[in-house]
C-alpha cells in the first residue's frame, strides 16, 4: 500500500537515511495524496501499461504507479537515494529502479526490450533546469509515446500551451505542439512539496499526435527557423533569419518567402503560428 503521499512517512524515511537534499538535483519532493492521485488519473495509467519514470525520489509517485501499472521502470540520478528506493518499493515485484541520468539512458531500446515497441507513458517530477531537454529529448528520439504527465515550474508549463501574441510563446511552445496536444491538469503550491520551493509547479500532460498537425518537408530546418527567430525576438522575422550564423538564406530570400505567404516585411517571429512556421519552411527550403 502506497505510504508515502504524506509528510509524516517522508520526514521519517528522509531522517532515517539522513539524506540530504541536493539543489543541484532540483530534488522536491511531493507531499499530497490529491496531487498524486490526479497525475495517475491523467496520465490514464492502468494494468496495461508500461511506465517510465524519471527522477522518483524517494518512491512517493513510483508506489502510487507501481500499484496503477502493468510494469514501471524508476530512472534516478542521484546514487544517494537508491538504498531508500529499496526500502520503500520492496513490496512492489514491478518496478525496476536505474540508478542513471535519464539522458544517457536507451529510452527506445528500453521500450523496445520492456514493452515491446508499443507506445509508453512517462510520468515525471522534474527540475526546471532539464525540463526542456528531457522533454524534447524523448520526442525528437521519435520513442514510442502515448503521453508524458511531468511536473514542472507553472512557467514552463504555460510556456508549453500557450500561442502566438503571448509573452510566454516561443520555441519551447511550437515544440511541444508540433508533438503533442498540451493541457494543463492541475496547478500545485509550494505548500505541496518537501522542502518547499519558491515558484508554483503545474501539472500538464503532453499527448503525442498520432501524425504531426502540420506537414513539413524538413523537420531539423523548421526548428532551426524557429530558434533563430526567438533568439532575437525584438527584431523583425527578416532581420532576425538573415543574421542567424545557423541559417544559409539570403534576407532577400527570407523577405521573398515571407512576402509569397501574405505577411508584412516587418512581421516578428512571435506572430507566426506553428503552420506558418512549417509554410516558411518548405518555401525556402525548397531553394536550395
Amino acid at each position: 500500500m502506497a505510504n508515502l503521499g504524506n509528510p509524516k512517512n517522508t520526514i521519517e524515511i528522509i531522517q532515517k537515511y539522513e539524506f540530504n537534499f541536493q539543489k543541484k538535483f532540483g530534488q522536491n519532493f511531493l507531499i499530497d495524496t490529491h496531487v498524486l492521485d490526479k497525475i495517475i488519473r491523467a496520465a490514464g495509467v492502468t494494468k496495461e501499461d508500461f511506465v517510465l519514470e524519471i527522477g522518483p525520489g524517494i518512491g512517493t509517485m513510483t508506489q502510487y504507479l507501481a500499484e496503477a501499472a502493468g510494469k514501471v521502470c524508476a530512472v534516478e540520478i542521484d546514487r544517494n537515494l537508491i538504498p531508500i528506493l529499496a526500502e520503500t518499493l520492496a513490496g512492489y515485484d514491478n518496478v525496476t529502479v536505474i540508478n542513471e541520468d535519464i539522458l544517457k539512458v536507451d529510452v527506445e531500446r528500453l521500450a523496445r526490450e520492456e514493452n515491446g515497441g508499443r507506445p509508453i507513458k512517462v510520468v515525471a517530477n522534474l527540475p526546471y533546469y532539464i525540463t526542456t531537454p528531457i522533454i524534447m529529448g524523448l520526442f525528437e528520439s521519435h520513442v514510442p509515446i502515448d503521453n508524458i504527465t511531468i511536473m514542472v515550474q507553472k512557467e514552463v508549463a504555460d510556456r508549453m500551451q500557450t500561442g502566438p501574441g503571448s509573452k510566454d510563446y516561443g520555441a519551447l511552445s511550437l515544440a511541444v505542439q508540433y508533438y503533442a496536444d498540451p493541457y494543463i491538469v492541475a496547478n500545485v503550491p509550494p505548500n505541496c512539496f518537501m522542502p518547499r520551493p519558491k515558484v508554483g509547479s503545474a501539472v500538464i500532460r503532453l499527448t503525442r499526435h498520432s501524425e504531426p498537425p502540420v506537414q513539413v518537408d524538413d523537420e531539423a530546418l523548421m526548428f532551426r527557423l524557429i530558434r533563430a527567430s526567438f533568439n532575437q525576438r525584438r527584431k523583425t522575422l527578416v532581420n532576425g533569419l538573415g543574421n542567424a550564423p545557423e541559417l544559409s538564406f539570403t534576407k532577400e530570400e527570407i523577405a521573398g518567402a515571407i512576402a509569397a505567404m501574405g505577411l508584412s516585411p516587418t512581421v516578428r517571429g512571435e506572430t507566426l503560428t506553428l503552420s506558418q512556421y512549417a509554410e516558411l519552411s518548405n518555401r525556402l527550403g525548397g531553394k536550395k
